[in-house]
């Protein structure tokens, strides 16, 4: 056979079969950190496995200083204290999460990977059939603190003045030594407020609603984590802004909204009223659309009918602490609204027009001179004549 027919042949052969994926062994693309948690806490590692086949994913867990007795970890293991999710696609991912941290959940976690197809073959030695990436999770006792109660602001009474406390009673261990502490309020640090005092205390001089909230104050440590306690002040929500009245065409679509300042967050619902009644509004109808988050609420009416759509809006804002309410009046015009001015400047220019052809129609007949008729002899100076027939019959003497 001649090299050109049999370079055809292999070109041939070459596109009629299928195509040729390269394996390719299982890589870390991102595998789990170190951290140093504190009893009761919460920690997550992740990891992410390239390779083709996709690897599989398992987890491994080691005392301290037993690095040579690992156990598999399982969803749902240590009284349903550790959760496993993993998902495979293009790589495979995995999310360990240990819950309610112990003193025990200190040790060495550890990522496998392996998608070789021998990987659960007992007779093969693990470590040539599995990569690993290992993680240390170190758990302190976390510190005590004394804090204040939960403080609830009286509504009948406000402006009374409001102090918050915190006393660091032990740290870490014996040897952890505390740098300083400041004051966060729904997350956010409060300014001027750090000192290297282990009692600390915040007072609110005219606390009003807006003044509630999450407060907490963060003690910080040289080589160890923070430690924080929370102090919830309470208070019944209050309604800060909201719309009037609103006024729209029909057709047209409505947004009415509230927002509010108090803590805990309100729980929001719409009413319509009706004189003495109210009817509650959902998401049910197709045309009214509720939308809620912490301290805003906002309802959405969509193609507005004249007939029963007008009246009032009543948002009412809800929590452990009390109830409060405000009204929105919502008018739906007629889709003709538009042309109102329009046809009032049109029917005073009617009026107007009327007006004039009528006083024309009107006038006297003696106020219209006709060019036509023919003019009168003009009349003379009776005087004038009877000087004239003196001088005529004058003699001269």
């Amino acid at each position: 056979m001649r090299p050109g027919a049999v370079m055809l042949l292999l070109v041939l052969l070459g596109n009629l079969m299928p195509p040729f994926v390269t394996a390719q062994n299982a890589g870390f693309v991102k595998s789990p950190m170190s951290e140093t948690k504190l009893t009761g806490d919460t920690f997550e590692l992740y990891c992410d496995v390239r390779g083709n086949p996709t690897p599989e994913i398992q987890w491994w867990y080691s005392e301290i200083n037993r690095a040579d007795s690992f156990k598999q970890l399982w969803d749902g293991a240590r009284k349903r204290r550790v959760s496993i999710n993993t998902a495979y696609g293009a790589n495979g991912v995995s999310v360990l999460g240990i819950t309610r941290l112990t003193l025990e959940d200190s040790g060495t976690y550890e990522c496998r990977a392996s998608n070789d197809p021998r990987r659960n073959d007992l007779r093969q030695n693990p470590a040539i059939t599995w990569i690993r990436a290992q993680a240390t999770i170190s758990v302190l006792q976390k510190p005590k603190i004394n804090a204040s109660d939960q403080i609830i602001l009286p509504a009948d009474s406000p402006g009374v003045p409001v102090t918050l406390h915190c006393n660091l009673t032990t740290a870490h261990t014996a040897n952890t030594v505390h740098t300083e502490s400041f004051w966060v309020k729904n997350g956010r640090e409060i300014a001027n407020t750090r000192t290297e005092h282990r009692t600390t205390a915040y007072r609110i001089g005219k606390p009003r609603a807006d003044d509630s909230g999450e407060y907490m104050c963060v003690y910080t440590f040289e080589m160890a984590p923070n430690a924080n306690a929370t102090i919830e002040v309470k208070a019944k929500p209050v309604i800060t802004g909201h719309k009037r009245s609103e006024n729209k065409n029909e057709g047209e679509n409505a947004m009415l909204y509230c927002k509010s300042v108090g803590y805990p967050h309100p729980t929001w619902t719409w009413r319509k009223m009706e004189g003495t009644s109210s009817t509650d509004i959902d998401n049910s109808t197709g045309r009214f659309f509720i939308t809620s988050r912490d301290n805003y609420t906002e309802l959405n009416i969509i193609n507005l009918d004249i007939d029963t759509d007008p009246g009032k809006y009543e948002c009412n804002a809800s929590n452990a602490i009390g109830t409060t309410a405000e009204i929105t009046i919502l008018r739906v015009r007629s889709h003709l609204a538009p042309l109102w001015p329009f046809l009032g400047v049109l029917a005073e220019i009617i009026i107007l027009v009327v007006i004039i052809v009528v006083y024309e129609k009107r006038k006297r007949p003696d106020d219209i001179i006709d060019d036509d008729e023919p003019v009168g002899p003009m009349k003379t100076n009776p005087t004038n004549n009877h000087k004239d027939k003196n001088v005529r019959h004058r003699t001269t003497k």
